[in-house]
């Protein structure tokens, strides 16, 4: 089984000075949506699933229309969800977002104020993971080490989403102990492209990280994060 998880293109996260919630691609974030088009056009995927959040339903677009597929929503890939800041001023965000650096490692598990903590959206999206995946005969086994069991382990799945639900769902699949810090351990840049195979051991399978953070479709001046 392969999984190609990608992340948005550059989101509008400011607009006007304030702060913007569940914003819309930059006029670079669609440029690097219509990169990934080029680089995903020709190849073949079982199914195409997208967040349902703006930025990555804008990404996703481009490539869908190309391959003359519907959009599919999975809500479960939602982002994490932060507090609501819609048209407050930049600041606020930046200052919470300093906080929150400041804080020890445990700590980090609160998340920001009045937002989703990171400890509900790290157990969120590993139950989603784990459905998303057993709804397709993929099951973990009872074994301590991160092992599956796989009716099709032929299938190729292509996930449109986030930063944070991406790298979440990579350390799930590979089995590594949660952190606070998910969205830092691996660091994925805008419309990147990063893939999980399946490989076999004994009579399961377990999953291996064969590529990370791909942005060779872009331009040198088209690579953000």
């Amino acid at each position: 089984m392969e999984i190609v998880l990608v992340r948005h293109g550059q989101p509008e996260w400011v607009k006007g000075g304030l702060n913007v919630v569940d914003p819309p691609l930059t006029d670079l974030g669609h440029r690097q949506a219509t990169r990934l088009a080029d680089a995903l056009e020709n190849e073949q995927f079982d199914e195409i699933l997208v967040s349902p959040l703006i930025r990555a339903r804008q990404t996703a677009a481009p490539l869908l229309e190309r391959l003359g597929r519907e959009e599919v929503i999975a809500p479960w890939l939602e982002e994490i969800r932060d507090p609501s800041w819609a048209g407050t001023p930049v600041e606020k965000a930046e200052k919470a977002y300093a906080e929150l650096r400041r804080r020890a490692p445990d700590d980090r598990w609160n998340g920001l104020v009045d937002g989703e903590s990171v400890r509900s959206f790290v157990d969120r999206i590993h139950l989603g993971v784990e459905m998303f995946l057993a709804e397709r005969g993929v099951r973990r086994t009872e074994d301590e080490l991160p092992v599956w069991e796989m009716d099709e382990p032929g299938k190729r799945i292509l996930l449109i989403a986030h930063a944070g639900t991406n790298t979440v769902s990579i350390g799930h699949m590979l089995g590594l102990v949660p952190t606070p810090w998910e969205f830092d351990r691996f660091v994925l840049m805008h419309t990147s492209i990063s893939k999980l195979e399946s490989m076999k051991v004994g009579d399961v399978h377990s999953f291996s990280l064969v590529k990370l953070s791909d942005v060779e479709h872009l331009s040198a001046d088209e690579r953000t994060r």
